[in-house]
């Protein structure tokens, strides 16, 4: 049953456009004419049209058919058009049945489009997420392989820092021993000069007994100089003993924040943690060192203050062994009290 929707005026003045165009009318032509009509609307505007040019193309223009003729092809045409009827709409059914099945294809073919579309819309949605996730996993590698190289780039000036402190610990230990064996050596040397200086002076006591007494301020005035400078060196060493504490504070706050922000430098710390330790050690060993150092100078200040006493001793039991020869040798005379006199004024 044609629709309401598209009339036979309609499908016969599409089906002229198209004859004007030299084309043979179809129903798909016609429905692309119109824009719009069902398939099986169209096909029956169709076929009455061509009924009726079949109907027109028969009849004569100026003869009139016998009514006898006419009776029997208008029983005849009844006849054809019954079964004409029947077959069309047999082939209708047909027709709607199988429009019926490719509607029902159709939309399962569109059913199953959009399943594929939403399966594409998931598997893109599924790999823009997969590679987000691989761009940050490959931002958050190369971030990681950026603080591994930091991490490694501190670890390796932190050992060069720590191989300059050892370095300055070896100098400043042997800065120290060739001071201490110069020190040494000036008291090894002054021992020396203050013995041949007694030995002289023993021998010549009358006569330079204030050069001995200049010589005993010499050495007082050598003492404090020895004392001063020695404890200048010692003050220089402190100071540096605390340089390098202050060094190795830094060095253990660096280690700390290094370990607070890279777990995998644990070896550097560990191997830090060791050469601190040494450094430490070698430390306790210079502050031992120093302590021996201190202990040798007031040894040194004990026994030039007991050389001091013992030239003290020897030179006046001398001037009294002295005076007892010559009172023995000239039995008290006024040489010998001429010649004490002025010894002793000036002592």
């Amino acid at each position: 049953m044609a629709r309401s929707g598209v009339q036979y005026e309609d499908v016969q003045q599409a089906i002229d456009a198209l004859l004007a165009k030299g084309e043979a009318p179809s129903v798909q032509k016609i429905r692309e004419i119109l824009g719009t009509g069902s398939f099986t609307t169209i096909g029956d505007h169709l076929r009455e049209w061509r009924c009726q040019r079949e109907r027109n193309r028969d009849l004569p223009a100026s003869q009139a058919m016998p009514e006898p003729v006419l009776q029997l092809a208008e029983s005849l045409w009844q006849r054809a058009q019954e079964s004409a009827a029947e077959t069309l709409t047999g082939y209708r059914e047909e027709a709607d049945r199988r429009i019926a099945e490719a509607q029902a294809a159709m939309q399962e073919a569109q059913r199953q489009v959009e399943d594929a579309e939403q399966r594409e819309a998931a598997l893109s949605a599924h790999l823009a997420g997969t590679e987000q996730r691989l761009e940050s996993r490959s931002a958050a590698l190369a971030k990681v392989e950026s603080e591994r190289d930091q991490a490694l780039e501190r670890a390796r000036q932190f050992e060069e820092r720590l191989a300059r402190s050892l370095q300055q610990l070896d100098k400043l230990q042997k800065e120290n021993e060739r001071q201490a064996q110069a020190h040494h050596q000036a008291l090894a040397d002054r021992d020396a000069q203050h013995l041949a200086r007694l030995n002289q002076e023993e021998q010549r006591h009358e006569a330079a007994e204030a050069r001995l007494m200049g010589l005993l301020d010499e050495a007082r005035q050598e003492r404090l100089t020895a004392e001063k400078r020695h404890a200048a060196t010692l003050q220089q060493q402190e100071k540096r003993q605390e340089n390098l504490q202050l060094q190795l504070r830094e060095t253990q706050n660096a280690l700390s924040r290094e370990e607070k922000q890279h777990r995998e430098t644990q070896w550097a710390r560990s191997r830090a943690e060791e050469r601190i330790d040494t450094l430490r050690h070698e430390q306790s060993l210079l502050q031992a060192r120093i302590e021996d150092q201190k202990r040798h100078l007031d040894e040194q200040a004990a026994r030039l203050r007991t050389l001091e006493s013992e030239l003290l001793r020897r030179t006046w039991m001398t001037e009294d062994e002295a005076r007892a020869v010559r009172r023995s040798e000239e039995g008290g005379g006024t040489k010998e009290g001429s010649q004490l006199e002025p010894s002793e004024d000036h002592g």
